[in-house]
């Protein structure tokens, strides 16, 4: 189980300028949606934005901490 302000702050990590939201979707903390707003975006099609926030949470997902993610990005 992984903590909503442990995700935002692994991805701010990693996209400094991301203005993030996280939903536990089943309240086990396992379940997750995430809303990413970056700049670092731009340019970028939508398969390399979502890869850039599951690049953010690599360990989280490789020891399944979170089990599921549901990934929305934008730029501002």
């Amino acid at each position: 189980m992984v903590q909503p302000d442990q995700v935002r702050d692994a991805i701010c990590r990693a996209l400094p300028d991301a203005a993030v939201e996280v939903e536990d979707l089943t309240g086990g903390g396992d379940h997750l949606q995430v809303k990413v707003v970056s700049a670092a975006f731009a340019g970028l099609n939508r398969v390399r934005q979502h890869q850039l926030v599951y690049g953010a949470l690599r360990s989280e997902l490789a020891t399944e901490a979170i089990h599921a993610l549901a990934v929305q990005t934008s730029t501002p």
